[in-house]
């Protein structure tokens, strides 16, 4: 925490659109990326023997229409594209679709007499499935069955609530739907029996209640944090469901649930899974196949080269070949560690990095084997 701390004093902010000459031969300027809060797409122009040539990185690119946050910014143009494909093999659904359906599972779990427990992500989803829930619990949104609106719903996760603290201090980032709220007084953020829960104490109370309630808390993928303590108490209880409202990589404890493992181990305990497992893909804040052809399709003038990024094996793959068929522009797929060099109109092999993917507690059973094995 204390290098965390120490590391603060390196941040400088910079505004969205603001170009920052780095020194005289590169520059750059972040745009709204509309995936979480701060999210940036980045423009870099690099100045080498009197020719510029401009890359555009897409980082985490956000979806269009979604809560809270505005679109992604439209970019004019670049001669080469760094883009991400976390959902490059997917189409999303429509978030209120979504949403009607969450408000469907509370309901039926709540008749049940269970818990609907959400793993969610502390910046974004969160604060998206609280704004989704605002506009059911006010007369913006009048439904058939409205049991859920006496249940109470917990946000139990301290860097979520200082996440949510932080949302409504910038204002300035949302749209113009959510300003629109704030405008008539209506805390998008807020509304009738949400909870937000910061101490242990208070995180151990939840469980030990007997009512139904809707649990969220992090991580989003149940790797860590308070997540698994609830997925440990719920996880056993036919009459619970859990809900999946993001992403979840290859490995995590979350991908595992969700594919359908019925026995996972929380704290060295073995758990049988019987609870409902849902996933509602619509929250998720990544733009989908679509959403990534149509924000590459708004280049005004598209880049000569285009290297997918930042997803799994099948999604990189048929993303590229989607934009190489409607948008006839070449791609590249790198490797981990792998390094390439622009030279003029080329784009150049370079070396490749040497990198050690294996986790640090693994590493040091291999050294203390090695140990041993030299006594």
């Amino acid at each position: 925490v204390k290098e965390a701390e120490e590391s603060l004093k390196y941040f400088k902010p910079v505004l969205y659109g603001q170009k920052i000459k780095l020194n005289h031969e590169v520059t750059l300027r972040f745009r709204d990326a509309g995936h979480i809060l701060g999210s940036s797409i980045i423009e870099l122009w690099i100045k080498e023997d009197s020719k510029k040539t401009k890359l555009v990185f897409s980082g985490d690119l956000g979806r269009r229409d979604r809560p809270i946050l505005r679109d992604p910014s439209l970019i004019d143009e670049a001669d080469y594209l760094i883009v991400e494909s976390t959902y490059g093999n997917k189409l999303l659904h429509h978030s209120e679709d979504d949403t009607k359906e969450l408000i469907s599972i509370i309901n039926t779990t709540v008749k049940r007499g269970g818990n609907v427990v959400i793993p969610s992500f502390a910046i974004e989803r969160a604060q998206d499935i609280i704004y989704e829930l605002n506009k059911y619990y006010t007369a913006y949104i009048k439904t058939e069955d409205q049991d859920f609106l006496s249940v109470p719903v917990y946000v139990d996760s301290p860097l979520t609530v200082s996440a949510t603290e932080i949302f409504l201090r910038n204002p300035d980032c949302f749209d113009k739907d959510t300003l629109k709220l704030i405008n008539i007084g209506n805390n998008p953020l807020d509304f009738r029996n949400l909870k937000f829960t910061r101490s242990v104490e208070e995180s151990k109370q939840i469980n030990f209640s007997k009512e139904s309630k809707v649990i969220i808390s992090a991580s989003g993928m149940c790797t860590a944090g308070r997540i698994k303590h609830h997925l440990k108490h719920n996880l056993w209880r036919k009459e619970s469901s859990i809900v999946f409202v993001g992403y979840q990589a290859n490995g995590t404890l979350g991908r595992r649930i969700k594919e359908g493992e019925k026995m996972v181990k929380i704290f060295g305990e073995e758990i049988q899974v019987n609870a409902k497992i849902c996933s509602l893909e619509g929250f998720s804040g990544h733009a989908d196949k679509e959403g990534i052809i149509r924000w590459i399709k708004s280049f005004k003038n598209r880049p000569k080269k285009i290297f997918v990024v930042h997803g799994e094996e099948e999604a990189t793959e048929e993303i590229s070949r989607k934009i190489e068929e409607e948008l006839k522009i070449k791609i590249h797929i790198p490797e981990l560690g792998e390094t390439l060099s622009i030279e003029g109109e080329s784009v150049l092999p370079g070396g490749r990095l040497e990198i050690d993917r294996r986790g640090k507690e693994l590493r040091e059973i291999e050294e203390n084997i090695e140990k041993v094995k030299s006594i």
